[in-house]
């Protein structure tokens, strides 16, 4: 479960900013479905979902692409060669910031335990990395690394209630890879349900990747697996009467010659041997004929909708936090609604799944699907770095009309539209 995660001086990010999935005490509508408890001494109900709104280019992706680092270097970092670097971009509109390190830090609730695991980096090496646990919400520090620049070297400080071979450890640990990536791979147990949360309790969905159809498409190789899926697209008034997939060999005719060469290369090579999925969805005619159409004929939306039916029944399943950049994409207002509706239902939702998504689809603040502290905005201030605030901070009257508000600028987040002159 999420609480909080913090990003410092990363592409569009300058000053620390802060976004929090901590429920707050004021606001009370919708509060049995919106908001959970969890048994965690000395923590507040946690939101099960949070909207974030601003204009194109103001950042709303960087502060999923920073979590996505994140994620994918506490994974993937102890693979890293010497010398290699480490993809943190700095906010490079100002001289200070750009030779400063990037710095991301998180908290989490893993096995009902609350921990606040963070790390700086620049693109040659981490320059701080620090690991808090809270059993029965005491803070323990288990270890943290700080690189002294001006004596080229690290110190090191391990916490009396983090045990094992710390010293083998430590100096497993290049300067571009993380100790929590490290130890792990060195078979450390305690350092587990830090690794485990990242591995398989957070996902995240950037506009720019293609929406893996594995989840999807093992899910119909059962038929009960099948059957939910079907169930959440005609849920979602997809209409259709069966789904086909079948598997036919890969060839290389099949990849567009516009293809670059190398990349061309690398695809063959992973895909030598293998089978792709044929997708067919089956539709009635009104005389009760079946028609199965091709996955690539269908609708843009119908295609992307299947997409997310495997990942989105798997957070529900699973209780995982799921980060969607531009959740409209392609998808009708009210298949947005049904989406977050699902995540928003304790009934279904029994496990305390968590969403963070953007979207431009302002109909969403007037919907009575979300609490006033569970939308976001994101803008660029005059050195073009971004802000991100909640909308609390404009403290709305219950009731008020969010959309309309936010269309006039008083929440600010707003596109600057100039005047075209031919």
């Amino acid at each position: 479960m999420l609480i909080e995660f913090n990003v410092t001086n990363y592409r569009s990010i300058r000053n620390k900013q802060t976004f929090s999935m901590a429920a707050s005490k004021y606001y009370t509508e919708l509060g049995e479905t919106n908001c959970f408890d969890i048994d965690v001494s000395g923590l507040p109900k946690l939101l099960r979902s949070s909207v974030v709104y601003g204009p194109n280019a103001a950042g709303k992706s960087n502060l999923f692409r920073a979590l996505h680092l994140m994620q994918k270097f506490v994974l993937k970092s102890h693979s890293q060669q010497e010398g290699q670097v480490i993809n943190a971009v700095p906010f490079e509109l100002d001289k200070l910031s750009k030779e400063q390190p990037s710095e991301f830090e998180i908290f989490f609730v893993q096995d009902n335990i609350r921990y606040q695991y963070g790390f700086a980096a620049n693109r040659m090496r981490v320059t701080k990395e620090w690991l808090l646990a809270f059993p029965e919400g005491k803070a323990q520090r288990w270890y943290e690394r700080e690189y002294d620049a001006n004596s080229d070297n690290e110190k090191w400080y391990f916490g009396s209630k983090f045990t094992g071979r710390r010293q083998l450890w430590q100096e497993a640990t290049r300067k571009n890879a993380l100790f929590l990536s490290t130890a792990i791979q060195l078979n450390n147990e305690q350092l587990k349900p830090v690794f485990n949360w990242f591995q398989n309790n957070l996902t995240t969905v950037l506009p720019s990747d293609q929406i893996n159809l594995n989840l999807s498409l093992n899910q119909c190789e059962s038929e009960e697996g099948c059957r939910r899926i079907m169930e959440f697209l005609n849920s979602a008034d997809i209409g259709i009467a069966g789904i086909e997939i079948k598997k036919i060999p890969f060839k290389p005719e099949m990849l567009s010659p516009d293809i670059p060469q190398k990349i061309r290369d690398t695809f063959l090579l992973e895909m030598k041997g293998k089978d792709l999925p044929d997708i067919h969805f089956v539709h009635k005619t009104n005389t009760g004929e079946s028609v199965p159409f091709r996955f690539s004929d269908e609708s843009d939306g119908t295609q992307r909708l299947f997409a997310f039916a495997g990942p989105w029944l798997d957070v529900l399943a699973k209780g995982r936090v799921i980060f969607v950049d531009e959740l409209s994409s392609s998808l009708h207002p009210l298949i947005v609604r049904f989406l977050i509706g699902l995540i928003q239902n304790p009934e279904i939702n029994k496990h305390n799944a968590q969403l963070i998504f953007t979207t431009h689809d302002t109909s969403v603040l007037d919907s009575d699907i979300l609490r006033r502290d569970q939308v976001w905005f994101v803008e660029k201030d005059g050195e073009q770095a971004s802000k991100l605030y909640p909308l609390s901070d404009f403290t709305p009257r219950k009731g008020e009309a969010l959309e309309k508000g936010y269309l006039k600028g008083r929440y600010g987040a707003l596109p600057f539209i100039g005047e075209l002159r031919f």
